[in-house]
């Protein structure tokens, strides 16, 4: 049997302010600066699905950028 990893969940508050410029720096990033960030590309693309998702919470919380 193997053992289950657990989601993580990480809740914060911000001010209506942070959250769009939050909102709109995930909007921006590239591949690019995610990659130079990041130590092979293994990472990269679970830094990508990171942000994606912070993307989608802020989204739903009313702060999706056009």
């Amino acid at each position: 049997m193997g053992t289950k990893i657990m989601d993580v969940t990480v809740t914060t508050e911000l001010p209506p302010a942070e959250a769009m410029a939050l909102a709109q720096l995930v909007k921006r990033l590239s591949w690019s600066e995610m990659r130079a960030c990041a130590v092979d590309d293994d990472e990269t693309y679970l830094i990508k699905a990171a942000v994606h998702k912070l993307q989608q919470s802020l989204a739903n919380a009313g702060y999706n950028p056009r």
